[in-house]
Parts: C-alpha cells; sequence; structure tokens
C-alpha cells in the first residue's frame, strides 16, 4: 500500500511538472510576443513617424463575449532597414464567435483602394507602414465594418519557422508554380510541382506566395485560406499539442501582437474549441463586388463598402442559420 502511495505521487509530480512546463512555455512566449505590456519591439516602437500617425487609433477592447476580430498580417521585409515598416505582403482577418464557436477567415486583397484615416486613399497594404499595426487594424474594420481589436504580425521567417516546427503540411498542390527572381539572390524562388505532397516550411512559403499566373493575387489569396485551415487543423492534433513549447520557441522571434497574455489565454481556448474544420472563408472583396480601377497609371481594387459590409454581416447571418438547421433538438421527456 505504501509503494502505491509513492507511485501516486511520482505521478503527480510529473504531471504537475509537465504542466508547469507547458504553462511557463506559453507564459514566456506571450509576453515576449505581446506589444502590449512592455512596448513591444522594433519596428514598431522605434519609428516615431509611424507611432505618431497610429497612435489616435487604439483598438477596441474585447471583453470576452462578442465576436473577436484578428488582424493576420504578414510582412516582407526583405530590403529594409531595421527601423522601417513593410507593407503588408498578405492580409487576412479571423473572425470567432465565443457563443456558437464558429470561426471565419478573410483574406483581403493587398491591392484594395481604400481610405486610410488620416492618409487619404491607397492601397490597403500600405497601411502598416504608415500607421503601424494600428493605423492597419483601423483601415481594415472601416472597411469591413467590424470592430478588429488585435493584430498578429509575422514575416516569410516566422512563417517558415511555424510549418517547420508542427513537421509541415500535406497538401494537395493544384498545379505546378515556378517563379524565379535574382533581386532575392534567388533565396525565395518558387518551384513546386502539382499534386499531393509534404511541404515544408520553405516550400510551403512558396505556395502561399505564388501569383504568377492569370488570377494573380485571387487564385493566391484563396491558396492562403486552404493552406491556413490546413494549418489550424494540425494545430488541433495530439501530437502537435504535445510539442506546444517547442513550437512556440521556434516562432517566438517572429511574431508580434497586441494580445496581452490574459486575452491570448482566452483566445488560445476558443481556438481549441472553434473547430478548424468548419471554418467559413472567403475573398475580399468577392468576385461580384469587385472593381478592377486605374489610378495614377496603376492597377488597383476598388469596392462599394456599404455593399461590402452587407457581406460580411450576411456572412455571419448565414452561418448561424445553418447552425441553427443542423443543430440537434433536445428531445422532449415523455409524459408519464
Amino acid at each position: 500500500m505504501r509503494k502505491f502511495k509513492w507511485i501516486l505521487l511520482i505521478i503527480l509530480v510529473a504531471i504537475l511538472g509537465t504542466a508547469g512546463y507547458y504553462g511557463y512555455s506559453f507564459y514566456k512566449f506571450a509576453n515576449d510576443i505581446s506589444t502590449d505590456d512592455h512596448g513591444g519591439d522594433k519596428p514598431f516602437t522605434t519609428n516615431q513617424n509611424v507611432i505618431d500617425k497610429g497612435k489616435d487609433y487604439e483598438p477596441p477592447k474585447w471583453e470576452g463575449k462578442q465576436r473577436v476580430n484578428i488582424l493576420l498580417l504578414g510582412g516582407d521585409t526583405r530590403g529594409l532597414d531595421s527601423n522601417d515598416l513593410p507593407r503588408s505582403d498578405s492580409l487576412m482577418v479571423a473572425s470567432i464567435d465565443p457563443v456558437s464557436k464558429k470561426a471565419h477567415l478573410f483574406s483581403i486583397l493587398r491591392d484594395t483602394y481604400v481610405k486610410i484615416p488620416g492618409s487619404g486613399q491607397d492601397r490597403i497594404n500600405a497601411a502598416i507602414a504608415i500607421g503601424g499595426p494600428n493605423l492597419a487594424m483601423k483601415t481594415v474594420s472601416d472597411l469591413l465594418g467590424i470592430p478588429v481589436q488585435y493584430y498578429v504580425y509575422t514575416d516569410f521567417e516566422g512563417f517558415i519557422a511555424l510549418i517547420d516546427a508542427i513537421n509541415g503540411i500535406e497538401l494537395d498542390v493544384e498545379k505546378n508554380m515556378k517563379y524565379s527572381d535574382s533581386a532575392d539572390g534567388h533565396v525565395y524562388d518558387i518551384d513546386l510541382k502539382k499534386g499531393v505532397q509534404h511541404l515544408t516550411g520553405k516550400t510551403a512559403l512558396q505556395y502561399v506566395r505564388f501569383r504568377h499566373d492569370a488570377l494573380s493575387d485571387y487564385s493566391r489569396t484563396e491558396r492562403q485560406r486552404k493552406f491556413l485551415t490546413a494549418v489550424a487543423e494540425k494545430m488541433q492534433t495530439t501530437s502537435s499539442i504535445l510539442k506546444l513549447p517547442k513550437i512556440l520557441n521556434a516562432i517566438d522571434p517572429y511574431i508580434k501582437t497586441n494580445l496581452s497574455v490574459t486575452d491570448m489565454l482566452k483566445l488560445v481556448q476558443l481556438g481549441f474549441e472553434a473547430k478548424a474544420d468548419g471554418i467559413v472563408t472567403a475573398q475580399i472583396p468577392p468576385p461580384n463586388l469587385l472593381q478592377e480601377k486605374n489610378v495614377g497609371g496603376a492597377s488597383v481594387i476598388g469596392v462599394n463598402v456599404d455593399r461590402l459590409q452587407l457581406f460580411i454581416q450576411d456572412t455571419f447571418n448565414k452561418t448561424e442559420e445553418v447552425n441553427a438547421e443542423t443543430s440537434p433538438t433536445p428531445s422532449s421527456s415523455p409524459s408519464r
């Protein structure tokens, strides 16, 4: 009996030690990447011009009960000085309803021509370079008609680190993709073959960046939504959860966000409750609202903002209607 008690004690200590290790790993990661409590890191807090233009656009607070909207920013930092902010190579909005646990993923075409508060009209991907993440969130919020409370920013290296940390993704590459650019010393050349294959961080970056075909950025954003859905599914697997400390350590240097540690914990729980296979995805602007325009000799994408915002609300409402139709009706108790 005594031996049995010692065995139970050892098991309990092991469990507590593992939980402590996981808790410490997450807390360290959350504290490192958050710009909320300790001012953040370059370049968001060192470019005074950007700080001055973005400080008037503090994002709204999330209380935990209403829909949460997170702007995912992929930056291209190649060829920039350390204090310069890049334009967004990709912009996506992840939206989760904490009540229904349903998630939406919207990818915004980076050439969408919008009003950037305080700076006139420009392509939407310029907002972060003008006023940092705050201005980018405000610009996207005004476009979509929804409050954007948070941002998560990374660059090419961060993307590669994440995919390698989860041991890659199995994906069906829909066609051959090839592009060469000597300006980067051919570091980011693209050369993928059609078919189901295992994508590492480097080849996954090729997949989500390729846009040198007839549909250009339209097909690229569709691929990005497809790929991120696959990543979300893999992150919810037991093997990825067990490797969480290693994953967090790998991507720590490349991620910045305004999420506080507390809000990050809430979102992690909500993210695991929201099933990845039920994510609703859409391109912004949708094809039926998209207007190809020419401004100053440059090709941009226009959209009627009022109609776009109705599209966003209709997308949310349709998802809720489907949920209501498919949810099991509680059976009534038999009469006695």
